[in-house]
């Protein structure tokens, strides 16, 4: 139920009113936005009726939803969320792009791209030193050797990193790391989101392969109801009878989410076709929808990465890429 006030929160009405509703077990998630102000409460309302609350000179108008998330939800919460990962702001109008390997392979070949890609205008390194992987015996990452070799570049380059945790039980390796990723196959793992909802860190969360918009939204909510309200979603492409590339990028997923969400969406062009040729128009294309920013696979030899050299862009594609990028937010303006 969304309860839609008058004024704002600094008001003897606007507590009573709070404390009313917390007197019949009803949570209250209160949100000062620009132009008015909003109480989200959550519990059993069906036992409330409508006109007792606006009985409270103070309200303007009262809504059930239908939706089961709360916290996720733009009723609760009109304004977007600005999500603050190591200095860059991710939402509400800013734009951030994450750019490196797929996976961490060693000290020089990440030093190398994280300074390429800084160079060409990425605001954050992405690397992967835990990676899940579909065979037993692909390479399945440096583990905290690798976090290690991201932090250095992070020292050197000033980007701030984001990489995939697979096990909770990892987490003290990603102390020092400023964006979690949760992978596709770990959307659902809902006893690690509610570890990740008890920790002060960003979250990269991406869709499951075959996760609807409800699916996808209630397991952010997962992280969310445990106090963790930095969430970023992340489409990454979603499997479909199409046998012809790797996934199909649901770009209808932005402005679908940008409806029912305040939390930042951001595509990754590079695991949706599994291309690279096919990165950059896709880029272009979450770019020019309203994306809040890209996740972009990068190697300097892809020809011999250890894991998606195919779907990698060389430096000097990137850079040409977010040449392409900026003419498009610059339209878009």
């Amino acid at each position: 139920m969304i309860v839609k006030l008058k004024n704002g929160l600094q008001n003897e009405k606007t507590k009573r009113l709070i404390k009313w509703l917390n007197e019949r077990n009803l949570e209250v998630h209160p949100s000062e936005g620009k132009t008015y102000t909003v109480l989200g409460l959550v519990g059993d309302t069906s036992i409330i009726d409508v006109n007792s609350i606006k009985a409270f000179d103070i309200v303007e108008a009262v809504t059930r939803i239908q939706e089961p998330y709360k916290a996720a939800n733009r009723k609760f919460h009109p304004e977007d969320t600005i999500v603050d990962v190591g200095g860059v702001k991710i939402g509400g109008g800013h734009f951030a792009v994450m750019a490196g390997p797929c996976s961490v392979e060693s000290k020089e070949q990440v030093l190398e791209i994280a300074r390429a890609v800084k160079a060409s205008g990425a605001n954050l390194l992405r690397g992967g030193a835990f990676k899940p992987r579909t065979s037993p015996y692909s390479f399945q990452g440096m583990g905290n050797e690798g976090i290690e070799i991201l932090l250095e570049a992070k020292k050197e380059t000033g980007l701030p990193i984001v990489s995939e945790i697979m096990d909770i039980e990892d987490l003290p390796f990603f102390e020092e790391v400023d964006m979690l990723q949760v992978g596709a196959r770990n959307m659902q793992n809902f006893a690690m989101l509610k570890k990740l909802g008890q920790i002060d860190k960003p979250i990269l969360l991406k869709r499951g392969l075959s996760a609807t918009y409800e699916e996808w939204i209630m397991s952010a909510e997962y992280i969310m109801a445990g106090g963790n309200k930095n969430v970023i979603l992340c489409e990454r492409g979603i499997r479909t009878f199409e046998t012809g590339i790797r996934n199909v990028l649901d770009i209808t997923a932005v402005p679908y989410l940008r409806e029912k969400t305040h939390l930042p969406i951001i595509v990754d062009p590079s695991h949706a076709s599994g291309m690279w040729e096919m990165v950059e128009p896709l880029s272009i294309a979450a770019t020019a929808i309203g994306a809040d920013g890209l996740l972009i696979e990068v190697h300097n030899d892809p020809e011999r990465a250890l894991c998606d050299g195919p779907q990698s862009l060389k430096p000097e594609k990137f850079e040409h890429l977010m040449q392409e990028i900026n003419k498009i937010k610059t339209v878009m303006v």
